[in-house]
């Protein structure tokens, strides 16, 4: 890991709107090179649901760091990333545009939200994975599957960073629970204070699934976040440098869009 605190230089040691259009009911993006058509929940979003609603549409951080990981970025070239990497990803949202840009470089992506929000996150990684788009029949009137295709290494799975532990997660996923998962991330879900414990409660969590004995090559935490409110952020920085060792990803190793003065900001944790 030596080689990763390098590029990352000095870690933190003194902690102290966004969508794209969220109007629509299907936006078209191009990630990457790649066209994207995700369908959006505008009656969700305004809906009173007591357990949020934010996951509803895409937000514009969202296509910017899923073209950033999914890049010859210093992960991929420094090693810490690459096709045996197994991540998942915490509060992804309807879109699945993260998981649609990275699977296709590593493992296994396994892309989570609450109960929710699952069906229109199945429906666009669905219809958006090249090798169904390349068989997709014309489109009908007939109410389009919501199973994502098998030849996708994308699961879906529900989880509640409030209610639902992670200790089964290996099983689930028929992971080794010696090895755990490589890599978490966290794209925009720092919005509301009262989430920000659970959020990093489960990431810590799901780090420590991996065994002491894989201690050379710790799950990385990566969260990407539009900068909005600067007190909701700074209480969840203060509570991740709690849990984990932290860095700022320098500019120099980040796309343009994501650098300073962008309104965006990425960290790095690893598990104390």
């Amino acid at each position: 890991m030596d080689d990763l605190f390098k590029v990352l230089g000095e870690h933190v040691t003194d902690p102290e709107e966004g969508f794209i259009d969220s109007q629509a009911a299907e936006v078209e993006i191009n990630v990457g090179g790649k066209d994207l058509t995700i369908r959006q929940s505008r009656g969700l979003l305004t809906s009173d649901r007591k357990e949020g609603t934010t996951g509803a549409v895409v937000w514009k951080v969202t296509p910017l760091f899923a073209e950033w990981i999914a890049s010859a970025n210093f992960l991929f070239q420094g090693g810490f990333l690459g096709h045996e990497t197994v991540a998942i990803e915490l509060g992804a949202g309807i879109s699945g545009v993260v998981a649609l840009m990275l699977a296709p470089r590593i493992h296994k992506y396994i892309a989570t939200d609450q109960d929710y929000v699952l069906r229109l996150l199945k429906q666009n990684i669905s219809e958006n994975v090249p090798a169904t788009k390349a068989s997709k029949k014309p489109k009908t009137k007939k109410k389009s599957s919501n199973a994502v295709e098998p030849t996708t290494n994308i699961d879906t799975l529900q989880l509640d960073w409030e209610l639902n532990s992670v200790s089964s997660l290996p099983a689930q996923l028929g992971l080794d629970d010696a090895e755990g998962l490589d890599l978490i991330i966290a794209c925009d879900c720092i919005y509301n204070e009262n989430l920000i414990e659970p959020l990093n409660n489960t990431c810590a969590q799901i780090c420590k699934l991996r065994s002491t004995a894989s201690a050379s090559k710790p799950t990385l935490c990566l969260v990407a976040q539009q900068l909005r409110s600067h007190d909701v952020f700074e209480s969840w920085l203060k509570c991740f440098h709690k849990l984990f060792h932290v860095w700022q990803v320098p500019d120099a190793l980040l796309a343009a869009p994501l650098r300073e003065n962008s309104g965006f900001i990425v960290h790095i944790g690893i598990v104390r």
